[in-house]
C-alpha cells in the first residue's frame, strides 16, 4: 500500500522480523526507559503466527517504511474474539504502534491507524482497545485525536491482553466498511 511521499505502508514481510523487533525496543529502551526485553515479547518472534493467524482469529500486523526501504514505524491488531452477548461482535487490541521520532507529524501515525481501522471494518471487528503506559503523553493526545476513549481497566474484555508496563487504557468503536 503506498502512502505518503517519503513513506509507504506494508503488510508484515517475515524477513523484517528481526529490523522491527530492534525498531521497537530502541524506542521502548532508549526513548521511553522501558525495562522491556524481547524475552517479555514473544509476539515479536512469531508475528504471522500471534497477530496475523490470532488464537482467536485473524488479524494484521503492517510496517511503515522510508524511501529507502528501513522501518520507521509498526502497527499491530490483535483478533481477541466476540464481545460477550447475543449480539457480540468482534474486538481487537491495537498493539505495537510505534512510530520513529523523526517521521512523528508526517502523517505515518494516523495512516498506519488508518490501514489497521480499515481493515478491522473489513474483517468484523468492531471495538478496538489499547494499553499503555503512562510515559507515553504524546500518544495519548493522538489516540484521543482518532477516536478513542480513555476507558478503566475494569472496562477490558476479559480477553485483552495487558502488558505489565500498561497502566492507561482506551477503546474505540470501529465503522464497518
Amino acid at each position: 500500500m503506498s502512502g505518503q511521499v517519503g513513506w509507504r505502508i506494508e503488510p508484515y514481510a517475515p524477513a523484517r522480523r528481526d529490523e522491527i523487533a530492534a525498531f521497537i525496543l530502541g524506542i521502548q529502551r532508549d526513548e521511553f526507559g522501558l525495562p522491556i526485553t524481547l524475552a517479555d515479547q514473544p509476539d515479536l518472534l512469531n508475528i504471522p503466527g500471534f497477530y496475523v493467524q490470532g488464537a482467536l482469529g485473524p488479524g494484521g500486523f503492517w510496517t511503515g517504511l522510508d524511501a529507502d526501504g528501513r522501518v520507521i514505524g509498526v502497527i499491530a491488531v490483535l483478533n481477541i474474539g466476540p464481545g460477550a452477548g447475543p449480539n457480540a461482535q468482534g474486538q481487537g487490541a491495537l498493539r505495537k504502534m510505534f512510530v520513529a521520532r523523526r517521521h512523528r507529524g508526517s502523517g505515518l501515525a494516523a495512516a498506519l491507524l488508518g490501514t489497521l481501522c480499515g481493515w478491522c471494518a473489513g474483517a468484523g471487528i468492531a471495538t478496538l482497545f489499547l494499553g499503555t503506559t503512562d510515559r507515553y503523553h504524546a500518544a495519548h493526545r493522538f489516540y484521543e485525536k482518532q477516536g478513542f476513549t480513555r476507558i478503566a481497566r475494569e472496562e477490558l474484555p476479559g480477553a485483552f491482553p495487558v502488558m505489565a508496563v500498561d497502566t492507561v487504557f482506551y477503546a474505540r468503536v470501529i465503522v464497518a466498511s
